[in-house]
């Protein structure tokens, strides 16, 4: 049985930054591309980010790079979002996804991935 597990979320002032973390069980997660997609309350989802697991190459959207950086340590079966100089517009459900074994970045392809999270809400406010 799989799970994983995303934790992190929470209220944050413009400006600030937050850590997020998914907790993989039940798989290994460096045999999978990690992405993190987000959706806003009404909209569709937004891919972000995405860490290959062919040659850890990484890959950011527009909309969140400079500021956001994933990770992964696989010791811990865990990946990682540090999102920084966090916006107003940033507020959402972020999730994360383990896409295709071996895929190059970024996939995005939310509906064909292996496995996914229930996601975390992140609320930037002030």
């Amino acid at each position: 049985q799989w799970e994983f597990v995303e934790s992190g979320g929470g209220l944050v002032q413009p400006g600030g930054s937050l850590r997020l973390s998914c907790v993989a069980s039940g798989f290994t997660l460096d045999d999978y591309t990690i992405e993190w997609f987000r959706q806003v309350s009404g909209k569709e989802h937004e891919g972000i980010s995405c860490i290959s697991s062919s040659d850890g190459s990484t890959y950011y959207a527009d909309s969140v790079k400079g500021r956001f950086t994933m990770s992964r340590d696989d010791a811990k079966n865990t990946a990682y979002l540090q999102m920084n100089s966090l916006k107003p517009e940033d507020t959402a459900v972020y999730y994360c996804v383990a896409a295709k074994p071996g895929s190059v970045c970024p996939t995005f392809d939310r509906l064909g991935a292996y496995y996914w999270g229930r996601g975390t809400l992140v609320t930037v406010s002030g």
